[in-house]
């Protein structure tokens, strides 16, 4: 297949300062994946480094894990078009394959890649923040360098589904770290597309009450349709009672904080039991202050970190694949690439959109 010269990408110049511009299609190197960018995502994090949440943390520049000019993008698809030297054997694709790989390329160097921590890389390339290692999606083409993670992705699923593998991934791996028991209340905190998709999940656990917190009656009202038992807007009442009345007054077993909101951490340390389960997933646009005395000396919590998606890209692909998630309830609004302002602003806004994929 002839390769064009050149593609339109977004890159990131700065906090507000996204150019849609012409680059070079990238090359191909030893056992590297090129690929035709069918669909990718905005996520929330993307929003939150373009209007400022950078500021937070160094001023007007971007913060210091991202190399600027870079392509963003880290949740996507892709149609394999090129492969170097050594890929398909190494990565087990061939040529017309729809491809996701994993949002981290490991180093496969440091002491936790070494140990298969590799999610926790020291080096910790995260495409679409590192221009010279893991440019990311929002472009015609892309690169997965050699020492990604690539997943093969059933010819059948909709582009713009496969692009929320990412997602999906990383909601699995939050759900687990909660390790939920039958029978458990469980609470999760946002109903953004992570958040719903770590509904979904959670509903497979079996949990006595599933209880779903969010600020846009649109996403508590597709949350109650997607498996919540009890679906609970903080404005409009005390939901820190609400939880405690249906647990005889003890909390939840299990809370997960996906809204990204700091007054949600104080919240869920609320209404969580002694002995509790807490799962931190968001990225916050800044410090967050509690009291930790309710962390230890209260309530002896187990607290949680909860990072990207490791070891469950497989599952996540089969869950979308199958309908086991419902990617077509979440993902409400497709754009071409040339609206990626719109898409961020669809994002920023909430209220009109659940998850928003940009088809280069």
């Amino acid at each position: 297949m002839q390769m064009p010269a050149t593609m339109q990408a977004v890159r990131v110049y700065g906090v507000e300062d996204y150019r849609l511009e012409r680059v070079r299609v990238p090359d191909v190197g030893r056992g590297e994946v090129l690929v035709r960018v069918l669909a990718t995502g905005i996520c929330a994090s993307d929003v939150k480094t373009h209007f400022g949440a950078a500021r937070v943390w160094g001023g007007d520049a971007m913060p210091s894990y991202i190399q600027t000019p870079v392509i963003p993008g880290h949740e996507f698809v892709g149609r394999v078009v090129a492969l170097g030297e050594g890929a398909a054997e190494k990565h087990g694709l061939a040529l017309d394959d729809l491809a996701v790989s994993e949002q981290i390329v490991p180093c496969w160097e440091c002491r936790f890649c070494r140990r298969g921590q590799y999610w926790m890389c020291q080096r910790h390339d995260i495409y679409g923040f590192i221009r010279e290692r893991a440019e990311g999606s929002w472009a015609e083409y892309m690169v997965f360098p050699a020492g990604a993670i690539n997943h093969k992705v059933p010819s059948d699923v909709r582009p713009e589904h496969a692009a929320l593998v990412e997602p999906l991934a990383c909601a699995i791996h939050a759900v687990e770290r909660g390790y939920i028991q039958l029978g458990d209340v469980v609470v999760i905190a946002g109903m953004g597309p992570i958040g719903l998709c770590m509904l979904q999940v959670a509903r497979l656990r079996n949990p006595g009450v599933l209880v779903a917190l969010d600020l846009q009656p649109r996403r508590l009202a597709l949350a109650r349709e997607l498996g919540a038992d009890l679906a609970l807007n903080p404005l409009d009442g005390d939901a820190v009672q609400r939880v405690l009345d249906l647990s005889d007054g003890y909390g939840c077993d299990v809370y997960i904080e996906a809204s990204g909101a700091g007054p949600a951490v104080l919240q869920g340390l609320q209404m969580i039991r002694r002995l509790g389960t807490f799962v931190e997933f968001s990225v916050h646009g800044g410090p967050v202050a509690v009291d930790w005395s309710i962390i230890g000396d209260a309530k002896e919590l187990d607290i949680h970190g909860s990072h990207l998606g490791p070891y469950c890209y497989p599952r996540a692909i089969q869950y979308i694949a199958d309908g086991t998630i419902a990617a077509d309830r979440i993902v409400t609004h497709t754009l071409p690439l040339a609206e990626f302002q719109e898409g961020i602003h669809l994002v920023h806004d909430q209220k009109a959109s659940i998850k928003v994929m940009l088809l280069p």
